[in-house]
């Protein structure tokens, strides 16, 4: 069976939301997360959050995760079949919420919370906030007309992206200004599998 360690409020919820849209059993090794002055230093294997056990594989970085998870258990679902036209778009959108959309994120957090009173600089947050505000634009574009980032079909994409979009609506930069992004996020949390996945 598969185990992931997870800690509540972190991107390990992209998974522990995938298992569930999935419906594969699983279970989940909690982590106390605090942040640490020390990199890779949580609790589990690879020091960081989200990890999975698969018998002898070990697997951290979420969007990898979601990709095997798919890949091998996923028997055509959330994710468009190799060498079809929405395949590179997908993997596009898997990528994006990681490696653009949420890095902004990850710095306001840093010098707004996690960081030493004495080392956060507001300088840093208030240029994240206005990267995060054109990464998020970019998808607000994308979703025009669409219910999903591939379309009307939900994808493992949007499991990436949710998390992101989760994090940005913590820091209150899911405004007025993103209709699309607003409406989007509303179905996505109304997913039976993100709201066991967010009390997790």
């Amino acid at each position: 069976m598969i185990k992931v360690y997870h800690s509540p409020g972190t991107r390990s919820m992209r998974i522990c939301w995938l298992l569930e849209e999935l419906r594969l059993p699983y279970t989940v090794e909690l982590v106390p997360f605090s942040p640490s002055r020390k990199p890779f230093a949580q609790p589990s294997p690879f020091g960081k959050v989200p990890v999975i056990e698969d018998g002898e594989l070990t697997l951290c970085e979420s969007g990898a995760i979601l990709e095997y998870l798919l890949e091998r258990y996923g028997n055509g679902r959330l994710a468009p079949a190799p060498n079809t036209p929405l395949r590179g778009p997908f993997l596009q959108w898997v990528h994006y919420a990681e490696a653009t959309a949420v890095q902004p994120l990850g710095d306001i957090a840093g010098h707004s919370l996690f960081k030493p009173e004495a080392e956060r600089i507001p300088a840093v947050v208030a240029d994240a906030r206005i990267r995060a505000a054109a990464a998020l634009q970019v998808v607000e574009d994308a979703l025009d007309g669409r219910d999903y980032l591939l379309g009307s079909e939900f994808s493992g994409a949007d499991i990436m992206m949710g998390y992101t979009l989760l994090s940005a609506q913590w820091w209150g930069l899911l405004t007025e200004d993103f209709p699309s992004l607003r409406r989007y996020f509303a179905r996505l949390e109304a997913r039976p599998a993100f709201q066991k996945a967010a009390v997790s």
